[in-house]
């Protein structure tokens, strides 16, 4: 199948939302256009590419692991997959942009409930928004004298607020995913402060597929290795893969492929996995906060 996605028009029949071409050998082409009457979604705006993306950027927190925040600062993590919430319909199997817009998706031929309520709009944003990282983390303020610095380190209660703003910095914190020392009282990442992040990500692309779309990949091919997936040289040429683990050693994959299911069942679950969902793929480059 060959898809054409055209921009959305507008006539006195509704507006022309996509487009698909679909090529049989011998039985010619045929052209299927999705032509539906207006809603509240038609006034999505329309996608104008880079520039318009940059000129109404947006940040938005986004919450990763411990592994995965290694996983960024070491330049081996380049994408994030997400479950789309609300799925799409169980009988969906293909999707397209919807209006050209790399931020919203919708089915390639909508059935059953209405066509507008079975877009979706990615929660993480469109290309060139910016995702703030929320990680675990501890404040660690200087006792520089001018501040109840003791009271307020001995208080549990004590609100954030008290910490004065000179120090409300990263570089005043401490981060369980780099910390080496002994035991402490972390804070969780959902309750992490826009202050607090040290790690600012870009996303330079937002599209739609299934969980795993790409198994049966080769090994250079593989499209999970970008996930964070720790590539293990086992000696002889041979590489081995795993989501936490750094050395060779048994329970290392040869297919990034079960890699990647290994991180996605730690986080989500086997039923998740097995249920192959569509997700949201996020590419993003780490940019200077």
């Amino acid at each position: 199948m060959h898809r054409i996605h055209q921009p959305r028009k507008l006539d006195d029949r509704g507006p022309l939302i996509g487009a698909v071409i679909s090529a049989q050998p011998g039985s010619g082409v045929h052209l299927y256009s999705i032509r539906c009457n207006p809603s509240p979604l038609y006034s999505l705006p329309r996608y104008g590419g880079q520039g318009e993306a940059m000129s109404q950027a947006k940040e938005r927190p986004i919450l990763f692991s411990g592994p995965m925040v290694r996983a960024i600062l070491e330049g081996r993590k380049t994408v994030t997959r997400r479950p789309v919430k609300p799925g799409f319909p169980s009988s969906v199997t293909e999707v397209f942009p919807y209006a050209g817009a790399p931020h919203a998706w919708m089915p390639a031929f909508p059935s059953g409930e209405p066509w507008y309520e079975q877009v979706r709009e990615c929660p993480y944003g469109r290309p060139g928004d910016r995702l703030w990282v929320r990680e675990t983390w501890l404040e660690d303020p200087e006792d520089d004298g001018t501040w109840a610095y003791t009271q307020y380190m001995g208080c549990k209660g004590s609100p954030l607020s008290d910490i004065p703003n000179r120090f409300q910095k990263p570089e005043h914190c401490i981060f369980r995913a780099s910390w080496g020392g002994s035991a402490l009282r972390w804070r969780p990442s959902v309750h992490m402060p826009r202050w607090v992040s040290r790690i600012l990500l870009e996303i330079t692309d937002v599209r739609v597929e299934r969980l795993q779309d790409g198994e049966g990949e080769t090994d250079f091919e593989s499209r999970y290795v970008a996930e964070g997936i720790h590539r293990i040289h086992h000696g002889d040429g041979e590489y081995y893969y795993h989501p936490f683990k750094s050395e060779p050693g048994p329970g290392n994959w040869i297919d990034p492929f079960d890699a990647w299911r290994e991180l996605w069942v730690s986080v989500n679950g086997a039923d998740s996995w097995n249920a192959n969902p569509w997700v949201w793929v996020v590419d993003f480059k780490r940019i200077e906060p």
